[in-house]
């Protein structure tokens, strides 16, 4: 397989429902073809821990997909509370530079959390960037980040699936790479500029592949999810 990784893909799907009610007939409906669910701003924000210890009772794998990002002391607080709630993975701003970066590993590893960083939201694009001060496009900036979350200690980064070549180059076999707009073919973009098919991103080297509305939307999520598993294992074999 491309760029060696012949490791197990792991599909996450993110719930980004109004309610704990929701998320559960989801994740009961889906079954056992996905062990990992994703936690966001939307269900947390409006149920707070609950949504996650509802997940864990399914006997499901959560990643609390928070974002934080303040000061250092703040951050590690908040990954600390993240592990204490029974979140598997969570995440931080590698923006928040290397002193954030290093609180937040060294609190994660205290509470046996998976710690990634968000380098740059799939949502932006190249004027978006410049608007904030950012030149030189998305891939240079996820690269530099890529590298400095690294060297900070963390597991690895959320990147788009058009920066998953590159950033396995600088970062090494090794680092996880969480990658998120993922869309089969012939469901469109959304919201999202920097997409890609399942098995372009498997090939190119991903370890979590996150997925929403084509699989929480789908008339059949079960059948969604298994079509879509079923892609990434065939990829992998190739």
């Amino acid at each position: 397989m491309k760029n060696g990784n012949p490791k197990r893909v792991e599909l996450m799907v993110a719930l980004d429902v109004s309610g704990v009610a929701e998320a559960d007939r989801l994740v009961t409906r889906i079954g056992d073809t996905v062990e990992w669910y994703k936690i966001g701003k939307q269900l947390f924000t409006r149920c707070g821990p609950e949504a996650v210890t509802r997940v864990k009772a399914l006997g499901k794998k959560v990643f609390l997909d928070l974002k934080f990002h303040d000061i250092p002391n703040t951050v590690a607080g908040a990954v600390r509370s993240a592990g204490a709630i029974g979140a598997d993975m969570t995440n931080v701003h590698a923006a928040g530079g290397p002193t954030m970066l290093r609180a937040a590993a060294e609190a994660a590893e205290e509470v046996g959390i998976i710690l990634v960083a968000v380098t740059v939201l799939t949502s932006l694009g190249v004027e978006d960037l410049a608007a904030v001060g950012i030149s030189g496009g998305p891939e240079a900036q996820v690269v530099r980040l890529a590298r400095l979350v690294r060297k900070s200690g963390l597991a690895g980064v959320v990147c788009s699936p058009l920066e998953i070549e590159v950033v396995r180059a600088a970062c090494g076999p090794d680092f996880l790479l969480v990658v998120p707009g993922i869309r089969p073919s012939g469901v469109g973009t959304q919201d999202q500029k920097r997409t890609m098919t399942p098995e372009e991103a498997v090939r190119a080297g991903a370890d979590y592949l996150v997925v929403g509305r084509p699989i929480t939307r789908a008339s059949d999520p079960a059948a969604a999810a298994e079509r879509l598993r079923a892609s990434c294992e065939t990829a992998i074999r190739r």
